[in-house]
């Protein structure tokens, strides 16, 4: 049984680390409210539907791409239990043989370790290397959740919020692609 705090509203005094601070930071400067969870540290999404039923919204799974000379990146986010196509996806966004990227590669593009994959992670690709892809099954669901750049603690947001505030002040936008 994974640890779950009660919910809160605020951001934690302090993040566990620089991408979970500016998250808030972006957070607080456009007026986007959400509710949070700290956890124990949760590596798949199994172990993600505790914290779905807590925040009462699903937990997105993000995958980390790339193409097969590691030049384009691709953050694909999609319902926690829907598998992913990379033939599919690779036709419809036009680009061939994509694979999963390196933990180096997303560490370096996303700030963020593998099992901790989050759209979050975008605020620390500031030369915007990394498009965004979110199924619209996602896209159209009035709620998202995701972790704040750290496994140990879990977000719920208007859907939104991230596409129309958070993902255009850190000049991101999302593809939205049926998979």
């Amino acid at each position: 049984m994974v640890h779950i705090s009660e919910i809160s509203i605020t951001a934690p005094p302090k993040g566990r680390n620089a991408t979970e601070d500016k998250v808030y930071q972006i957070f607080n400067k456009l007026r986007i409210s959400f509710e949070r969870v700290d956890n124990d540290v949760v590596e798949s999404m199994e172990e993600c539907k505790e914290i779905d039923e807590a925040l009462g919204t699903e937990i997105r799974k993000s995958i980390f791409l790339c193409n097969q000379k590691k030049t384009s990146f691709f953050l694909v986010v999609l319902p926690a239990d829907k598998q992913l196509d990379t033939n599919e996806l690779s036709r419809k966004i036009g680009v061939s043989k994509l694979s999963f990227a390196s933990g180096q590669l997303m560490e370096k593009h996303l700030g963020e370790k593998p099992g901790s994959a989050s759209v979050m992670g975008l605020v620390n690709d500031e030369d915007e290397y990394v498009q965004l892809i979110i199924d619209k099954e996602v896209a159209e669901d009035e709620w998202f959740g995701c972790n704040p750049g750290t496994n140990e603690a879990h977000l719920k947001m208007k859907t939104q919020d991230l596409l129309k505030k958070f993902l255009p002040h850190i000049y991101h936008n999302a593809k939205i692609v049926a998979l």
